[in-house]
């Protein structure tokens, strides 16, 4: 991470400029722990039109300023612009600095690896779409891809070298037929409407067999899967694993309909290098397909991410709550929070919330009693909704 160590001095004056980077305000932690620490601040930055947060802390006898892991933004040059023109601002003695910008090679341009925004306000396709969750080496996905022009794949894995080996490939073979975004994909599937997909593969999942709870496989994730599958589409379960199969035909055979196809050693028109081993080693390799037998409604997305109230920030600081907050399908918890200094009423909440399996962590901004998010609102999944239309809870 990006940061720089200098001998301690005064912070910098706010709202001011250097070299195009616009400092606009800081936050003090108001620091409600229980533990003795040094006092950490924010440093609201915006530079090349993206705006961020850099943080100061105490570092034995002498100060450091770093990118704030919460407000990342790419590339990273802009955030080492930032700390170098904060350090020009108040020109300290530098005892230590890795944000040298010079001679920064150019990020590859990944046109076809989308982030998860993108299916939320973006995706639009006539299409068929066909899901491959966790592809791996990706051998698979690009042989269907590659069989199958006219159908639009979406790759989902969270596996960055499988990912960067996938994107390498299809270049190499020229395919453009596919998508590729590395979320979890029990959260991926509120994103599609409902009956446009012809296919779902799940392929050699990890079965977790001491943490079943991880498993890409359950009643939410079927019943998601159903509602994106068109009629008679498929979610394709292929596993070397007896415990997995067990597991997961039975929640199939619990289904109130559907049709439910199952397979041994079926031979396919590509494997991976691990099926290949498997093979070898005399192990079985079942297949489950279910097929969808109904036609769901339309999917709507609620976005509402609005506080409908103001509040005496002031006043209320010292009562909010640093309780996680816990129910069945999310969380809320105030990690931090931080008064903005020379402004009334103003500060930044810094929390974490969500799914507990795809936690999101923001700020909020609270400017003369008024709530916003800060960089934007969290994705709107169900289990964010929730948690925030908790947070308003905690905040009145």
């Amino acid at each position: 991470m990006p940061h720089i160590v200098f001998n301690k001095t005064d912070l910098i004056s706010t709202p001011s400029s250097k070299d195009g980077v616009d400092f606009k305000f800081i936050a003090k932690s108001y620091n409600f722990t229980s533990y003795e620490r040094s006092t950490e601040y924010k440093i609201a930055v915006e530079n090349e039109n993206k705006e961020f947060l850099l943080t100061i802390k105490d570092k034995d006898d002498n100060q450091m300023i770093k990118s704030d892991k919460i407000t990342r933004v790419a590339p990273i040059t802009i955030v080492k612009d930032a700390l170098n023109s904060y350090v020009a601002s108040i020109n300290p003695t530098v005892v230590f600095s890795n944000t040298n910008t010079i001679n920064q090679k150019a990020e590859p341009l990944k046109e076809y690896l989308k982030d998860i925004n993108y299916f939320v306000d973006e995706f639009e396709t006539n299409k068929e779409i066909q899901i491959e969750v966790g592809f791996g080496s990706g051998r698979h996905l690009l042989h269907q891809a590659k069989n199958n022009p006219d159908v639009q794949f979406i790759g989902l894995e969270i596996h960055t070298p499988s990912i960067e080996q996938a994107l390498k490939q299809m270049k190499l073979q020229d395919i453009t037929n596919v998508l590729i975004v590395n979320y979890d994909a029990r959260l991926f599937m509120e994103f599609i409407d409902s009956n446009k997909v012809g296919k779902i593969f799940v392929h050699f999942p990890v079965p977790w067999d001491k943490k079943p709870h991880r498993r890409i496989y359950s009643n939410e994730f079927i019943n998601e899967a159903l509602r994106v599958l068109k009629l008679d589409g498929t979610l394709e379960l292929r596993t070397d694993s007896r415990k997995y199969f067990d597991y997961c035909t039975e929640l199939l055979t619990n289904l109130p309909k559907g049709k439910i196809t199952i397979d041994i050693n079926k031979d396919l028109a590509v494997s991976s290098k691990y099926e290949d081993r498997w093979k070898k080693q005399g192990k079985n390799i079942y297949d489950v397909v279910l097929q969808s037998h109904t036609i769901d409604e339309a999917l709507v997305i609620q976005k509402d991410f609005s506080f409908d109230f103001d509040i005496n920030f002031e006043e209320r600081i010292g009562k909010i709550t640093t309780k996680s907050i816990v129910e069945k399908d999310f969380f809320v918890h105030i990690e931090d929070l931080f008064t903005i200094e020379n402004e009334k009423n103003s500060g930044l909440i810094q929390l974490t919330m969500g799914n507990f399996d795809r936690p999101v962590s923001k700020y909020v901004i609270i400017r003369n009693g008024k709530f916003d998010y800060y960089q934007g609102t969290p994705i709107p999944t169900s289990s964010n909704i929730k948690a925030h239309n908790k947070l308003k809870e905690i905040l009145k």
